[in-house]
């Protein structure tokens, strides 16, 4: 009895995905007198012919006699090499089509038959199953088969295949099908097990938590402080902070005075990115009564060139900040009525203008005081405490001060400072 070669299922290479589709290129070699699994005459014959015709791209021709293989198989064997010359000759169809239109989409639902007649075959190499499995969980993912596309992709991991990004896909599908607690259970899973592996788990698996968190009670800042703690760059802190804030539609709605503390985070982190931040920050502060803060932010904001210094919008409120700081009274009146008063509101006050100076000593003095007299917003003052000591350094006593802030939103916020204190910006 004659023999086809097995190297046929050995060199068949699929190997790997691009945009989300599976390009697969095999290569197929018969050397008539290799010993190797032995074909009936009638399927052996047919698989010739569809090999050959394979080879001449004449899929026509191939088609005919794989139907002719298929009738003609009666061992485990001949089915073997039936589907594999299937699977190839479709991803020949695929290559074909792709280098006559390379933008044109290609159906690739017909390499599943194939696919699960070699997953079904006692003959595939256990090796070769686990790529097979997961190729064919991402066809059913294409035909949003989600629950199909968990069991093989599920078979994929019992055969030791892996990926990068195998179980944030996972993740995904359990998401599109409506487990979106599943998800993020399994998101955690993975991040303790990578972390107990020693390796760092990807930004893109926090970025993921963080987008489903939000959506989910009570898990919005959490998600965002495993970001920031992760990977602390300047870009993730303005994006935690916009989704926070600063955006329609944000996790917390925050008034004036929460806003600008916000903005003093960003300021903190490095993360001030653009003309709206510097405008929004500097046009707040003005508008809240601290010029001297509105003229330092937008002097950093043209020196960093995100600021076009003959923008007349800004040229006017540059003009308009000059006005406001020249009418300024000295502070040390203030300071001084302070401390003598029967309650905290104007120590918080002046503290208040002391912080927008940057006079953080002087402003962090005055804060405890007005925390000392009473009648103060507790949550506020401390803030801004924790604000004027993170300024100067002083992690621990910042951290304290964070901490005793209990009110909403200002507690998040709060968390979200004691986050800069343990992830200082990195880049």
């Amino acid at each position: 009895m004659k023999t086809l070669s097995r190297a046929l299922l050995s060199a068949l290479l699929l190997t790997g995905v691009a945009g989300g589709a599976i390009v697969a290129q095999p290569a197929v070699a018969q050397k008539k007198k290799e010993t190797g699994p032995k074909l009936s005459p009638e399927a052996l014959k047919a698989a010739q012919a569809a090999q050959t015709a394979i080879a001449a791209s004449d899929f026509a021709t191939a088609q005919t006699a794989l139907t002719q293989l298929d009738t003609a198989a009666k061992t485990d064997q001949d089915r073997y090499f039936a589907a594999a010359l299937r699977l190839e000759m479709e991803q020949g169809r695929i290559r074909v089509a792709r280098q006559a239109n390379p933008n044109a989409p290609v159906d690739q639902s017909r390499l599943a038959a194939p696919l699960d007649a070699l997953l079904a075959s006692p003959l595939t190499e256990p090796s070769r199953k686990g790529q097979m499995a997961y190729i064919r969980g991402q066809l059913a993912y294409e035909a949003k088969q989600y629950p199909q596309t968990l069991q093989y992709w599920n078979q994929a991991k019992q055969f030791g295949y892996n990926d990068p990004n195998f179980g944030l896909n996972m993740m995904r599908v359990k998401e599109q099908s409506g487990d979106t607690q599943g998800a993020l259970a399994d998101l955690n899973a993975e991040l303790q097990r990578t972390t107990a592996a020693g390796q760092k788990p990807t930004e893109e698996l926090y970025r993921y938590g963080l987008a489903r968190g939000i959506k989910q009670p009570g898990q919005a800042l959490p998600w965002m402080q495993r970001l920031l703690v992760a990977y602390p760059t300047a870009k993730n802190w303005r994006d935690v902070a916009v989704l926070y804030g600063l955006q329609q539609g944000s996790v917390a709605t925050l008034d004036t005075p929460q806003k600008i503390d916000l903005f003093r985070l960003m300021h903190h982190t490095r993360s001030l990115a653009d003309q709206y931040d510097y405008g929004e920050y500097a046009q707040k502060t003005f508008d809240r009564g601290l010029p001297e803060e509105a003229k330092r932010i937008l002097n950093e904001g043209i020196a960093a060139g995100k600021i076009p210094a003959a923008n007349r919008e800004y040229k006017a409120m540059q003009t308009e900040i000059g006005k406001a700081i020249a009418n300024e009274s000295p502070l040390g009146p203030l300071e001084t009525k302070a401390k003598s008063a029967g309650d905290g509101k104007l120590a918080a006050q002046t503290a208040e203008a002391y912080l927008s100076q940057n006079n953080n000593a002087k402003a962090a003095e005055l804060y405890r005081i007005a925390l000392q007299k009473g009648n103060v917003n507790a949550d506020e003052v401390n803030t801004r405490l924790g604000i004027a000591l993170a300024r100067q350094g002083d992690k621990e006593g910042a951290r304290a001060a964070f901490t005793a802030v209990k009110g909403t939103p200002r507690a998040d916020l709060a968390q979200l400072w004691i986050t800069s204190l343990d992830a200082p910006v990195t880049a």
